[in-house]
């Protein structure tokens, strides 16, 4: 994994646990030679991964909708900027210069972001690893959530390890490049589905 695409909030909550993570993962990830791609901005986690990540020398890549740049939010001291039109060209680019995707705390943006790229895998659009890192234990409902799909039967057998869990950034990046993608929904006989 030469680029992974850090998906994650833009807020910075109170409990200083969030905040330190995103560093230590900018931190990691520089250090191991593999390059940041997120969203452009400059607050929050978002902004706390790539100030880590370039103070560590290491490529920082941010895609950023022209609102939000409008809206004065866009970090500027980045390896590159990629100002687009909106959130769906975004994660399109984030799909094209990552290869693999990692989802830390956030909000709604971030549960969208996880979302697609989860869907994509299971379509078969990406067959990039995407992983989860469940700081402070913040995903353990979310977690079950996904366990509950795979029960009752609206997430097939095949695509239940597309959601690569740790606790841990190290075990994360073990357990991503382990990854052996499953076959996908559009190479499926319709009897499959």
């Amino acid at each position: 994994m030469k680029r992974l695409a850090i998906y994650c909030g833009s807020a910075t909550p109170a409990d200083t646990t969030y905040i330190d993570a995103a560093r230590e993962i900018g931190r990691t990830l520089a250090e191991r030679g593999i390059g940041v791609v997120y969203g452009g901005g400059r607050l929050g986690l978002m902004g706390a991964i790539a100030d880590s990540a370039l103070e560590a020398g290491g490529e920082v890549i941010g895609v950023i909708p022209q609102a939000l740049v409008d809206a004065e939010v866009a970090h500027r001291g980045l390896t590159e900027l990629h100002v687009v039109d909106g959130m769906h060209t975004r994660k399109a680019k984030f799909t094209t210069l990552a290869d693999g995707f990692v989802t830390i705390p956030g909000g709604t943006g971030t549960m969208d972001e996880l979302w697609e790229a989860l869907s994509w895998a299971q379509l078969g659009y990406h067959t990039d690893p995407v992983g989860l890192l469940n700081t402070a234990g913040y995903y353990d409902h979310l977690i079950a959530f996904w366990d509950k799909m795979a029960e009752v039967g609206f997430l097939r057998p095949q695509h239940r390890d597309l959601l690569i869990v740790a606790d841990t950034l190290d075990v994360l990046l073990d357990r991503m490049a382990a990854h052996v993608p499953t076959q996908p929904i559009i190479r499926m006989n319709a009897s499959d589905l």
